[in-house]
């Protein structure tokens, strides 16, 4: 657990100040609508988890922050816990698709959490990782302020975090867009 709770501070109005609008472009790599479960990794308030409501059986959002969890409460038909993504309480192979959305540069451990990802995925499941381009200026600017907050942010390039997903059977795909990159993980059933 972090000594202190920055976005604890901030949850009372993050969905405002950073909403999500990218749930189309997200629905699609996910291969919505499914059955099954949706893991939110890192997913906070549930303002990304909440868009796939009713396109997927179960929505589980999992972070570390009490006071974003509180948010989501507020949003219906999510499953909250408190954990972070580098130990997640479930068991392998138990959802069929998996988010992390803003969120892997904030983790202590980068390369337990990528495994702690895989592993929870179902065989023939989807896996999505999105993250600020830290090449990119602007992103280099916001890396900055959050080392300024003690916030633990440690950025990787696309490479590098799609390199912690390599050494197992998945299958990749690496897209870089604007100010971000997406990793698509497919793991083979």
């Amino acid at each position: 657990m972090p000594l202190f709770d920055h976005f604890g501070i901030i949850a009372p109005f993050y969905d405002r100040a950073i909403p999500y609008g990218k749930a189309e472009q997200l629905t699609s790599l996910l291969c919505l609508p499914s059955t099954g479960r949706l893991l939110d990794a890192g997913g906070g308030t549930g303002r990304v988890a909440d868009a796939f409501r009713g396109l997927i059986s179960q929505i589980v959002v999992a972070d570390v922050s009490r006071g974003m969890l509180g948010q989501a409460r507020r949003k219906s038909g999510l499953g909250l816990v408190c954990s972070i993504v580098e130990h997640l309480p479930f068991k392998n192979d138990c959802f069929e698709r998996v988010i992390m959305i803003d969120a892997f540069h904030h983790v202590i451990n980068q390369a337990e959490t990528a495994g702690e990802l895989y592993r929870v995925l179902k065989p023939g499941g989807i896996l999505v990782v999105i993250e600020p381009d830290v090449r990119k200026l602007p992103v280099k600017i916001i890396a900055l302020f959050e080392k300024i907050l003690l916030m633990r942010s440690h950025f990787l390039n696309a490479d590098r975090v799609a390199g912690l997903f390599s050494g197992s059977d998945a299958v990749l795909h690496v897209e870089n867009e604007g100010y971000e990159f997406r990793i698509v993980i497919e793991k083979p059933v």
